[in-house]
């Protein structure tokens, strides 16, 4: 049948999202959301009060990449001795040195930050460095200790002059002076007031000393490391720390001391060259000393002030051969000292560019000392069995004999040339069998003494040449920008915390509201219901403090609870339209007891009764009689009695309730086979009465779910069948009772009636029964809505 009215009783066939229940849903919680969001924040304003705020300093280097242009031009008149190399360095390499912590040790100790310095606060202690300290301790010897233990001491000034010490357990040790020598187990040490800071008299400050290994490990993660990009040599180094003033020094230092280190590793190889180079210039000048007498000798001997004129024209032909032979034999004499040196002096680097021919010899000997240098550097965070070292041992083994071997084959050759050049000197010689031997004895010593004097000027000009190189000390860093950081911290940022405790204070009771909802099994509203149920619904009976047995008039009462029954009597009679006989027969029932049947059965018995219909009210729930307790009347015979006794009468046994204005047939007494009553026949005597004699019967039945008697009762004599089912008790799932029941047609002709929904909207949704008439019901809306 096609009415207005029929969208309140067929379920609606739409399943789509509705954004605004959605949020009104949630938005009847905005308590819960607002009391969120004042802890939050106040979780947040305390977390920011009491927690210390960190600065970043940042400073940026400049490393000398010798891959982007190789040596500068002062040094470059010195790359003869292999002091400065036009060989690439690794970029990387140079930032992990920078990171190393043998490095980070050596900047711990300088600035002897393993001893840190902390007052006692209200709820935290802050640390004093720098211009904040009011003293200091200096500790005196027994480094390996101080530097390898942990300990505590407290110091509690009692005067400008003294102090107390406590050790790490808060015991008193003793009283002193300040600059009075204080004995320990780790060092000695004396307390000096800074004239900085006046002495507080009273204020306890903790003296904490971390050995150095574990503080150069907590600088080496926190400092960050970073090139500004691919295709600069420029650094940055950051670090993060609670004291700004800290954390400069730190930076500060640790590019002096890697400078520092790259100095001494440039002026190693000058050292060994300049000790090589002294040791040969002391040896040659004692040999051309002896060369110089030898000659004295000779010509006090021979009488001979001047060579014969004679052998010139031989002289000046045999000129150059002379000069072959001198460049010879002194290759043959660096030769000589370069093996000697190789073979006294094991795992020293070898002297370069001496002037010796061979191109690969000079490779070989530049690759050696690199290596060498390599595995001396390592050797200071590592020792001799780390795989590197063992892997660079057998490179500079190879390479020693690969030199040795280019050494005697460069002697070979140069002794083969020389017997060459012999072999023509003698040539030339025996044209000049009229020389005098005085002559060519003369000549002999003359060479000898020109060997040792080009030797020892050479030596000379390269000591020079070393010494210059050794006072130019190039650091490897240049600073760019010296550590800067700014007086705004960089950790706690407020306006994030406080952006994310918003929003967390919005999101916990989001979820947890959510958690709520998705847990909650219960039916709470007449969807849930239309979500399962093809079954019409009648209505939705909202919670009320009205009771059952209220007598009130209601002819003019516009409660939300009368409301409600209208609407569910306005229903009922669409529903009972297509029943053409006088009378109609309605049975009550629900899954459970407890869910308002018996409610339910007396309301809309009242509310039918309005229309000067005659109304009857059967207690059929003879298991568990419950109608005279909820309309508060004494108890009587009822139906048990008609059904086992065939001298009762309907007329002896209904009672009438003027004040309710419908009539009533209790239950009566539990009998002990109420199964076998209902079926006796007697049950249909009743309704043929009660239908020939009223307008309405309501029978309020057994809950289905428990006994069947209410399916017995109902069959073919139901007009309508009234399903209650409890908000807010009854678990979704048990909806396949009712829907079971529906599309078996064992209930006949039923309808959906839910009972006991809260009319607030505690579940987000409110119903409003008051339609805005004023009928004197004060119906509250939510704040979301007061401007709608």
């Amino acid at each position: 049948m096609q009415n207005s009215n029929q969208t309140e009783i067929t379920p609606s066939s739409e399943d789509n999202f509705d954004l605004r229940e959605f949020l009104e849903k949630y938005l009847f919680h905005w308590k819960w959301f607002l009391l969120g969001i004042v802890i939050a924040l106040g979780c947040a304003y305390l977390y920011l009060r009491y927690t210390v705020p960190q600065f970043q300093v940042v400073s940026t280097i400049l490393i000398q990449d010798k891959e982007k242009g190789g040596a500068s031009s002062e040094l470059s008149a010195f790359e003869d001795l292999g002091l400065v190399s036009n060989g690439k360095s690794k970029f990387d390499t140079e930032l992990g040195i920078l990171n190393s912590r043998s490095l980070q040790e050596k900047v711990v100790k300088k600035l002897g930050i393993n001893k840190t310095y902390f007052a006692k606060g209200s709820f935290r202690a802050s640390e004093l460095y720098g211009n904040n300290l009011p003293f200091k301790v200096n500790f005196f010897g027994k480094d390996s200790l101080l530097y390898k233990k942990d300990t505590l001491f407290s110091i509690i000034p009692t005067s400008k002059l003294n102090f107390d010490l406590y050790n790490a357990q808060e015991k008193k040790v003793g009283s002193y002076l300040f600059g009075e020598n204080v004995e320990s187990k780790i060092a000695d040490f004396t307390v000096i007031p800074t004239a900085i800071e006046p002495i507080d008299v009273g204020l306890k400050i903790d003296v904490y000393i971390t050995k150095v290994e574990s503080v150069a490990n907590y600088y080496r993660s926190k400092v960050q490391i970073e090139p500004v990009n691919r295709n600069s040599s420029l650094v940055n180094l950051s670090l993060k720390d609670e004291n700004k003033e800290k954390a400069n020094d730190v930076l500060r230092v640790l590019v002096e001391q890697y400078n520092i280190e790259s100095i001494l590793d440039k002026s190693l190889v000058a050292k060994n060259t300049d000790i090589f180079i002294n040791d040969r210039i002391d040896a040659i000048s004692e040999e051309l000393t002896q060369v110089d007498i030898d000659l004295e000798t000779f010509k006090t001997s021979n009488n001979l002030t001047d060579i014969s004129s004679e052998s010139n024209l031989i002289l000046s032909t045999n000129s150059d051969l002379v000069k072959e032979t001198v460049d010879l034999e002194t290759q043959l004499k660096l030769v000589d000292y370069i093996i000697d040196y190789i073979q006294k002096n094991d795992n020293k680097l070898i002297p370069t560019n001496l002037g010796l021919e061979g191109a690969s010899l000079n490779q070989s000997t530049t690759k050696y000392n690199e290596i060498l240098l390599e595995r001396q550097r390592l050797l200071r965070s590592s020792n001799a069995l780390n795989p590197i070292i063992v892997n660079l041992d057998s490179q500079i083994t190879d390479l020693k004999t690969s030199i040795k071997q280019s050494l005697n084959n460069l002697k070979s050759s140069l002794s083969i040339s020389l017997s060459d050049l012999k072999d023509q000197e003698e040539d030339l010689n025996s044209k000049i069998k009229l020389v005098p031997t005085q002559e060519r004895n003369l000549k002999i010593i003359e060479r000898q003494q020109q060997i040792f004097e080009t030797l020892y000027l050479y030596l000379l000009q390269k000591r020079e040449e070393n010494a210059i190189a050794l006072a130019v000390k190039a650091p490897n860093a240049k600073v760019i920008d010296n550590a800067y950081g700014s007086d705004i911290a960089v950790y706690p940022k407020k306006l994030y915390f406080y952006a994310f405790a918003f929003a967390m204070g919005l999101i916990i009771p989001f979820v947890f509201i959510y958690l709520f909802y998705l847990f909650d099994n219960k039916v709470h509203s007449v969807e849930d219901i239309e979500l399962q149920l093809d079954a019409p619904i009648l209505g939705d009976v909202p919670n009320s403090k009205e009771k059952s047995n209220s007598i009130g008039k209601i002819e003019n009462n516009r409660s939300p609870l009368m409301e409600a029954l209208r609407i569910v009597r306005t229903n009922l009679h669409f529903l009972l339209l297509k029943n053409k006989k006088p009378s109609k027969t309605i049975f009550v029932s629900s899954t459970f007891k407890g869910e308002g049947k018996s409610f339910i059965s007396i309301h809309i018995s009242r509310i039918l009764a309005l229309n000067s219909k005659k109304v009857l009210l059967i207690g059929g729930d003879i298991r568990n009689p419950k109608l005279s307790e909820y309309l508060n009347i004494p108890d009587k015979k009822g139906l048990t009695h008609y059904l086992a006794d065939e001298s009762y009468t309907p007329e002896s046994l209904i009672e009438s309730l003027p004040d309710l204005k419908f009539d009533l047939l209790q239950g009566g007494v539990i009998a002990p086979n109420p199964s076998e009553l209902l079926i006796n026949g007697r049950f249909d005597t009743l309704l043929a009465y009660a239908n020939a004699n009223y307008d309405y019967v309501i029978i309020d039945t057994s809950p289905v779910n428990q006994v069947t008697d209410t399916v017995l009762l109902s069959q073919d004599r139901a007009d309508l069948f009234i399903y209650v089912i409890r908000a807010n008790y009854l678990d979704k799932r048990m909806l396949k009772i009712p829907k079971k029941m529906y599309e078996t047609n064992k209930l006949q002709n039923m309808a959906i009636v839910l009972n006991d929904s809260k009319p607030d909207g505690i579940y987000g949704y409110g119903y409003g029964y008051g339609y805005g008439y004023g009928y004197g019901v004060d119906t509250k809306k939510p704040w979301w809505k007061i401007f709608k």
